[in-house]
């Protein structure tokens, strides 16, 4: 047999053995477990799905490329802003699974209002949407390389296997087969690092290569940090706030398992993203340039033992389809709960509920694919989505667990800012001609969405008024730090 036949067959058990997980776990009586699986996932599982969720497509591909050019800096893209999202989290998680809502919008209704909430929906919707894309388009250059097929028909498969999935099990099979693609991903990272790291030669090997090319800093941590800080502020503002993180932090059984997630999770990502970051700067000695179709499916291609190479193949697939299935499964929660029960059908019975879930799932699944098939850059697309959940709702979200004087008023306004502000660097970005007085995707665009969002917040806040005991109420039931702390930010 073929490589390639041999391929198919390893991703066609795979696909079988996802789709079967997804069917036994198919009953869903209602929203709650459909969505979060009844609250009754332990903290352990909890953590890895998270895991799986972030350390994806983008890290497999992306990151290992961009540490080839660039060096150990890199790990200020990826690495740095998912610690710093996870840290913050640790510090929210409680306060979020003490509110106890399914989804984020409908946490927000309880803070501010109606329109906070609506205004919530549809920043989660966009970057669900956009953060998806992202995954499709990995899946896609993926097949490519390996099956070589053209990047639609990649695009497509890969949207359908994770939609096939997704569609039956709910929230319950995407968290069990994030643990086999976890697997499956740990796996493929493992051996790609050790055989890069045998073919390089080793460290010393990396550094004479990048000397021999003027790289200067290559091997530095904080070489040139600062052409990485826009990531930073903007990946790491808009991942604390991830509607599907915030997801998993609510189907926690209680809170403490909830940051009991948030810490195992924050500890594992750490050596995660550095091997992943290292093998790129490995494959350094070994590529002069990245390859057309990416550092590691090339490598996977080159594999002479078609089992191994098979293996791997289906590693990497899990990788995206993992974080893929998250997005998608979080932007339907939203679809259903917050758009079509809350506005289009009030009276929705719980089994109608899941079967919109379940049509929801697709509507996602669709859009993700439509906009990867127009804009195929993965760095590109992925800072779109995060600026707009950075500039719009990152301010409102945190500082509502914080300061019972901030007003619906001025949540509304900063939010319509940051739709505003993303939405015209969003049409910069894909080729208006429109004036700007910053540069699009740059630290300086990151800080002026969010500090226009936080000073209108704040600014409105002392001249608008609102129902301060509700506020009190919600950040007495949130909890999130300790009475003594909590009690002076409660003032008005």
């Amino acid at each position: 047999m073929t490589n390639t036949t041999i391929t198919v067959i390893f991703l066609s058990l795979y696909v079988i053995g996802i789709i079967g997980v997804g069917i036994w776990n198919r009953k869903s009586e209602n929203n709650e477990d459909f969505f979060l699986a009844s609250r009754k996932l332990p903290a352990w599982l909890l953590a890895i799905t998270f895991i799986a969720s972030w350390w994806g497509g983008g890290s497999a591909i992306d990151l290992v490329d961009q540490a080839h050019r660039t060096g150990l800096n890199t790990f200020w893209i990826y690495g740095v802003p998912v610690l710093i999202a996870t840290a913050l989290m640790y510090l929210f998680a409680k306060g979020i699974r003490n509110v106890a809502t399914i989804s984020q919008p409908q946490l927000m209704k309880q803070r501010y209002n109606s329109t906070v909430s609506l205004l919530l929906t549809l920043f989660i919707i966009i970057f669900m949407v956009v953060a998806s894309a992202v995954q499709v388009i990995i899946v896609g250059r993926f097949f490519q390389a390996i099956f070589d097929t053209s990047y639609t028909i990649g695009a497509v498969a890969g949207t359908l296997i994770v939609l096939i999935y997704s569609l039956f099990g709910g929230f319950r099979g995407v968290v069990l087969t994030d643990l086999l693609q976890f697997i499956f991903f740990l796996f493929t990272v493992l051996f790609l690092f050790y055989l890069t790291y045998d073919l390089s030669g080793g460290w010393e090997a990396v550094e004479a290569t990048a000397r021999a090319n003027g790289k200067e800093g290559y091997t530095s941590f904080f070489n040139n940090v600062a052409d990485n800080l826009a990531y930073v502020i903007t990946f790491g503002t808009s991942w604390m706030i991830q509607a599907n993180i915030w997801q998993r932090i609510s189907a926690a059984k209680q809170a403490s398992d909830a940051k009991k997630m948030m810490l195992f999770a924050f500890f594992a990502f750490i050596p995660l993203y550095l091997m992943v970051t290292y093998t790129g700067m490995f494959a350094s000695t070994i590529y002069e340039t990245v390859p057309a179709s990416g550092i590691v499916p090339d490598m996977i291609d080159d594999i002479s033992n078609p089992v191994v190479s098979a293996l791997l193949f289906v590693g990497l697939c899990s990788a995206i389809m993992s974080t893929m299935d998250s997005l998608i499964n979080t932007g339907a929660l939203s679809l259903t709960v917050d758009i079509y029960q809350k506005y289009i059908n009030t009276g929705a019975g719980e089994r109608q509920g899941v079967y919109v879930a379940r049509g929801s799932t697709v509507v996602m699944g669709l859009l993700a694919l439509f906009i990867a098939l127009e804009i195929k850059s993965v760095l590109t697309i992925s800072w779109i989505g995060s600026d707009f959940l950075t500039s719009g709702a990152f301010v409102p979200l945190v500082l509502g667990f914080l300061w019972a004087r901030g007003t619906s008023k001025a949540a509304t306004v900063s939010m319509i800012f940051g739709l505003l502000f993303s939405s015209y660097n969003l049409m910069v970005a894909l080729g208006t001609d429109l004036p700007v007085a910053w540069e699009i995707a740059s630290t300086e665009q990151a800080l002026i969405g969010i500090t226009g969002s936080l000073t209108l917040f704040v600014v409105l806040s002392f001249l608008t008024t609102d129902d301060f005991e509700k506020n009190r109420a919600f950040i007495r039931k949130a909890n999130v730090f300790h009475k003594s702390i909590r009690e002076p930010l409660n003032s008005e």
